[in-house]
């Protein structure tokens, strides 16, 4: 599979809309509390992680 822009963009969201679907199923916290603190910080996370990931890739495409 060859992953590209949107690919990538794709499975990000997906990524984030079913761990914020889980936790609001499971009833763990508020929802509010899940839409305005959790989320964010697991988008912050994941475009962090996916940077380093694009840059290893690079790193390993390269070498």
């Amino acid at each position: 599979m060859e992953f590209n822009e949107l690919t990538t963009a794709v499975a990000f969201v997906a990524v984030i809309a079913i761990g914020t679907g889980g936790m609001i199923a499971s009833d763990m916290m508020t929802t509010d509390s899940i839409l305005m603190m959790v989320v964010p910080s697991m988008v912050i996370f994941g475009a962090i992680m996916l940077a380093i990931g694009v840059m290893y890739g690079q790193y390993r495409a390269t070498n």
